[in-house]
């Protein structure tokens, strides 16, 4: 037996990393590099930059601009922190034109007679073309290509106003429950296994990345392209506690030493995503949103079909939880371990599909989480890690119900904290809130307090 044991676990293991190699070398790495990689000026290469925020200041991800100019004609996409950059190894006049139809909903160009500009690119220097968002400006004189980025988005932040506040609580509200997707399966691990998975957000990027795979390289539908990338992410799962977690159980590894094997594959997997994809973003669609009005709310069509899809999920989640046989026994489970192995609960085949689902949810997270941004990259998950593991502190550590809670909450303050804060710093305020919390309750929301000692 100990022999089948150990070729199972290899062949489980193999299979793991079979699977991520599988979705990845699809792509053609030279070609990804080529579209999305960064600029790096040198004596015979020269760049142009810039950076677009929307008219309330925060990151223009997913906008297309074309450069042509001597050196031939190039597309360049701006990523989550609304910066984008060509690389030109022919020296003179170039023509930034920004693709007005990529642009966020309900945004425009604040000058639209300065779309395209032209901007002088010298070998081994840097060239920025800005362009401003925001309402039209009909008495101001037209920003400068040259100007601060400072200079042009000042001006074009809007008042404060009801509709602005309706607008970003429906932001928080669909980040959050996306977000959600993600936290309740970690927490649901933490729950069962006591460990704390930092490769959970590499679950994340892997949903995204299949669903771009499926739908740009494969040319699938974009429900098909979802679909796979759900059932891989649940296989994904299965793989990683057969071949890895098991066999720690097993051994008797602690927590901690398992939590620094999570810290290693997290490391793995994201440079392995950046090998094969890239430093730069990739878009699951490429096609025009449809733009909806609800009221004072604008959002396009696939959010709102994002927002509904995860409510009808994250409710077969909480349905799961309390009316089925299985959610009841990984309740148990959740609660007391040993108590569940002595009412005949099988322990670790509850933790394995825990694992299972964890993945699928990830998954599907990272699938509708690149259609709201608009674009994926290696790291999108590593991002967002930070935020699960505070949506799941804030709600409570191993309680699913918490970590809805906890990610609603913080995909709320996220969002709302650019009413009064600048949008780089509006994780800081999310992150103030749960230090607060865990100072005044350190339980979170839906926890319960624990005697020690």
């Amino acid at each position: 037996m100990r022999p089948a044991a150990t070729r199972n676990r290899i062949l489980a293991t193999l299979s793991l990393f079979a699977l991520t190699l599988v979705a990845l070398l699809l792509l053609t790495p030279g070609t990804a590099r080529a579209a999305t990689a960064g600029c790096v000026t040198d004596p015979a290469t020269g760049c142009v930059n810039g950076t677009l925020t929307t008219a309330d200041r925060q990151p223009a991800a997913g906008v297309v601009l074309e450069v042509a100019g001597p050196g031939g004609t190039q597309q360049a996409t701006t990523g989550p922190d609304g910066k984008w950059s060509v690389a030109v190894t022919e020296p003179g006049q170039y023509t930034v034109t920004l693709d007005v139809t990529t642009l966020p909903a309900g945004e425009q160009l604040r000058d639209p007679d300065g779309n395209p500009r032209t901007v002088t690119v010298a070998l081994g220097s840097s060239a920025g073309a800005l362009f401003a968002l925001g309402e039209p400006a009909t008495a101001s004189p037209e920003p400068s290509a040259s100007a601060a980025p400072d200079d042009t988005e000042e001006s074009s932040t809007p008042s404060f106003s009801g509709s602005r506040l309706a607008q970003q609580a429906t932001n928080g509200l669909v980040f959050g429950l996306l977000l959600a997707l993600a936290s309740v399966g970690l927490s649901l691990i933490y729950g069962t296994t006591g460990l704390s998975n930092f490769a959970h957000g590499e679950q994340v990027t892997l949903g995204a990345i299949l669903a771009y795979v499926g739908c740009q390289l494969l040319h699938l539908p974009l429900l098909a392209s979802g679909v796979i990338a759900v059932l891989l992410g649940a296989a994904s799962g299965w793989l990683q506690d057969a071949g890895l977690w098991a066999p720690l159980r097993r051994r008797r590894v602690g927590t901690t030493q398992q939590m620094i094997v999570t810290i290693g594959l997290s490391m793995a997997l994201q440079y392995t995503f950046q090998f094969f994809l890239g430093g730069g973003q990739l878009r699951i669609v490429t096609t025009n949103p449809t733009m909806l009005t609800l009221g004072p709310v604008r959002m396009t069509l696939t959010s709102l079909v994002s927002l509904l899809l995860a409510v009808l999920v994250l409710g077969a989640v909480a349905y799961f939880l309390l009316g089925t046989r299985i959610g009841r026994a990984t309740r148990a489970v959740s609660d007391n371990p040993a108590l569940a192995a002595a009412s005949g609960i099988t322990v670790n085949r509850i933790i394995r599909l825990v694992w299972v689902l964890g993945g699928a949810l990830a998954a599907l997270g990272g699938v509708l989480m690149g259609l709201y941004l608009n674009a994926t990259n290696w790291n999108m998950g590593g991002a967002l890690l930070l935020l699960m593991f505070a949506a799941v502190t804030l709600g409570g550590l191993g309680q699913a119900f918490g970590a809805l809670v906890g990610s609603i909450v913080i995909g709320l303050v996220v969002e709302l904290s650019n009413l009064v804060i600048p949008s780089d710093m509006r994780y800081a305020g999310a992150l103030l809130i749960l230090i607060l919390v865990l100072l005044l309750r350190p339980q979170g929301i839906l926890g319960r307090a624990e005697r020690i000692g």
